[in-house]
């Protein structure tokens, strides 16, 4: 039994043998490189065609590019674009809150006019704005205020009202989308704990909706800041009308607009930057680590960058 025991395996393990490194071949997707040279010869072709235009003055764009008069264009864009969107928060805010409603005489006249002003196109509301005067001369007002409707129109009342109104109306759908969001059983909570109706909305729903609310609204914003060049419609002296009064007088009519696009990219990217700086700070409480910003992402490329120079 002892020698048994003691008896060695026949078979002893020998030194262990380090398996072969695994050769990875990438696979070639030559599919992807004939379509971006594709895109890319498309490109230069398009490029060179705008470039190498006779009939284009290209001096003549940076020229006009800080004119004065395009310069206050931009300025009033800017103006009826914020404007008519803090009308279009406010109201569409309100108009959520009486869709949401359990009063069906506010619920369906805030169903009623989101139906109308998102049936109907905004340059269609900005002319009937427009023209009011034709059916109501005169606006009165008992003894609050008395006047003409062409004195009481102007063209920057007209844009005023014919992009807020309109905007409005989509605003009080993603609010409504964003409330919605928010569960139930905060409201519960909060009507529990003795807070009325109208504080709950103020410091427990609304909050918490502003994470679903703030990313649509900022592209609302971007569209608004585009869709203000209607306002032309109603002789309003914003950017498109000033660059194209410039045009017809200088005979340089594509030179301007190609200045008034360069303003408008350069506007909706500057509120691009706001819009993902904005979304980044009311995501904060739903997400455990937030992405590296692309500035981020280039400090640490150069530190690493830094770090392997010094390490050769």
């Amino acid at each position: 039994m002892t020698d048994k025991l003691d008896k060695e395996p026949a078979d002893t393990p020998g030194p262990a043998v380090a398996p072969e490194a695994i050769k990875a071949i990438p696979v070639r997707h030559y599919g992807r490189y004939v379509s971006a040279v594709v895109v890319l010869a498309l490109v230069a072709l398009l490029v060179n065609a705008f470039a190498t235009a006779e009939k284009i003055q290209w001096n003549a764009v940076g020229d006009k590019l800080f004119d004065s008069t395009v310069l206050a264009g931009a300025g009033r864009t800017l103006l009826i674009t914020v404007l008519s969107m803090i009308l279009g928060v406010v109201l569409g805010v309100v108009l959520a809150v009486m869709r949401l409603s359990k009063n069906p005489v506010t619920s369906w006249v805030a169903w009623v006019y989101i139906w109308f002003f998102r049936g109907t196109p905004v340059y269609v509301q900005l002319l009937l704005w427009f023209n009011l005067a034709l059916i109501f001369p005169v606006l009165n007002l008992g003894p609050i205020y008395k006047d003409e409707m062409t004195d009481v129109m102007t063209p920057f009342m007209c844009a005023l009202l014919g992009l807020g109104l309109n905007e409005a109306a989509y605003m009080a759908e993603i609010c409504r989308a964003g409330l919605l969001a928010v569960d139930e059983g905060q409201t519960e909570a909060s009507h529990a704990l003795g807070m009325s109706h109208a504080k709950t909305l103020r410091r427990i729903v609304i909050p918490q909706a502003m994470r679903v609310i703030v990313p649509p609204t900022g592209n609302e914003f971007i569209n608004m800041l585009k869709t203000s060049s209607l306002v032309y419609a109603v002789t309003y002296n914003e950017l498109l009308r000033a660059t194209s009064t410039i045009g017809s007088t200088s005979y340089a009519v594509m030179e301007m607009l190609f200045v008034a696009s360069i303003w408008y990219l350069v506007m909706t990217s500057v509120f691009s930057v706001f819009q993902y700086y904005l979304e980044r700070r009311f995501a904060r409480g739903s997400s455990r680590s937030l992405p590296p910003t692309p500035w981020q992402r280039i400090k640490v490329n150069l530190m690493a960058f830094s770090r392997e120079r010094g390490g050769a």
